[in-house]
């Protein structure tokens, strides 16, 4: 089975996104920069499973670093999962994604960042019992 994984950012009321992007993207204080770092750190080598608007933002350099996978709503989650075994497997995307994948994610990694601005998505605090 693969060891199913999400990593995520919030702001400070756990804002997640605006607009389909990030809400501090472009930010290039410390904490923000070394939040993206830590992303493409952590998920070298391993899978990354995501929807489309979300794998075209995966810079071209970060392609050859980890297997990536485009997944749609479409498809079902365990089989998704299924073609991995014996791998690490993060979760990317946001809210669609994580409603439809939560009951089978096991470690969510979830990095407080200060912002404190608009957003119009945010996490959901019953994805991180639903598995």
């Amino acid at each position: 089975m693969a060891d199913v994984r999400a990593m995520c950012a919030i702001g400070r009321r756990g804002q997640l996104g605006l607009k389909g992007r990030m809400p501090w993207e472009g930010d290039r204080r410390p904490e923000f920069v070394a939040d993206v770092a830590r992303f493409w750190e952590a998920t070298r080598g391993h899978v990354l499973i995501a929807g489309p608007t979300t794998l075209r933002s995966v810079p071209a350099w970060a392609h050859a670093e980890r297997t990536l996978v485009e997944i749609r709503s479409s498809m079902d989650p365990e089989e998704v999962i299924a073609r991995f075994p014996d791998r690490v497997v993060y979760v990317g995307g946001g809210p669609a994604v994580w409603t439809a994948y939560a009951r089978l994610i096991r470690h969510w990694d979830v990095n407080r960042l200060p912002y404190d601005g608009e957003a119009d998505r945010w996490l959901d605090p019953a994805w991180l019992v639903a598995g």
